[in-house]
C-alpha cells in the first residue's frame, strides 16, 4: 500500500488506512533528528526495564493477570520499536508510491529513525457537537479517531487490564506481605518465631 490508501472493510467504521508515525501515540512527537533518536533510544532502554520486570513478576510468581498484561504491554512496546529501528533502513518511502524492500539506494531514513506504521481506523461515530457543549459547540468530530496498529493495541489491552484487575492483583501482593514476619519476631498472626 502507499500511504494514506485505505480498504473499507465493514463499512465506513471499519478501514485499513496505510498511514505512518514519526512519534510518538497520536502523532507527537519531539523536534528534529536527535529527538527521534532520543525517543528511539528511550524506547529500547524501558523494553529492557519491562523485560526486567515481566522476569521478575515470572519468577516471583506473581498474580497471572499482572503477569499477562506486562506481557501485553512488553510485546506492543517492542513491536512498535522494531517498527522505528529498522523500518526506516529496510523498505523505501511509501509517500505516492509503493514501498519496495530493501531498495539498491537505500531506505528512506536511517537506523533508530524510522516511522511506525499504523493502519486500523474505526470511525464508528460522526457528527457535530451540540451547540449548548462547552469549547467544542458546533465542531465537527469523529469517534473513535485514532488509527492504530496491533501493538498499540496490545499495549492498551495491558493497561487496561492492570486498571480492570486492580483490586485482585494488588490484593495478592498485600496477601504475601501479611505472611512475612515483622520486626518483633512475631509473625502477622501473632505467634512467636523460632
Amino acid at each position: 500500500m502507499y500511504l494514506g490508501q485505505e480498504f473499507h472493510l465493514a463499512g465506513d467504521w471499519f478501514i485499513i488506512h496505510f498511514t505512518e508515525n514519526n512519534g510518538m501515540a497520536f502523532g507527537m512527537e519531539f523536534a528534529g533528528e536527535y529527538g527521534k533518536l532520543a525517543l528511539s533510544l528511550f524506547r529500547i532502554f524501558a523494553i529492557g526495564g519491562i523485560g526486567w520486570y515481566l522476569n521478575h513478576l515470572v519468577k516471583n510468581k506473581a498474580h497471572v493477570v499482572l503477569i499477562s498484561s506486562i506481557a501485553f504491554i512488553f510485546a506492543g512496546a517492542l513491536g512498535n520499536i522494531i517498527d522505528s529501528t529498522f523500518y526506516g533502513v529496510i523498505f523505501s518511502s511509501s509517500e505516492f508510491q509503493l514501498a519496495s524492500l530493501f531498495p539498491a539506494e537505500g531506505g528512506y531514513s536511517s537506523l533508530l529513525h524510522g516511522k511506525v506504521v499504523d493502519m486500523f481506523y474505526f470511525p464508528i461515530l460522526k457528527g457535530n457537537f451540540p451547540d449548548w457543549v462547552p469549547f467544542w459547540g458546533g465542531d465537527y468530530f469523529i469517534f473513535f479517531r485514532p488509527v492504530f496498529n496491533i501493538a498499540d493495541a496490545s499495549i492498551s489491552v495491558g493497561v487496561i487490564l492492570i486498571l480492570l484487575f486492580q483490586g485482585v492483583i494488588f490484593k495478592d501482593t498485600d496477601t504475601k506481605k501479611e505472611g512475612t514476619s515483622d520486626s518483633v519476631g512475631t509473625t502477622t498472626e501473632g505467634s512467636e518465631v523460632k
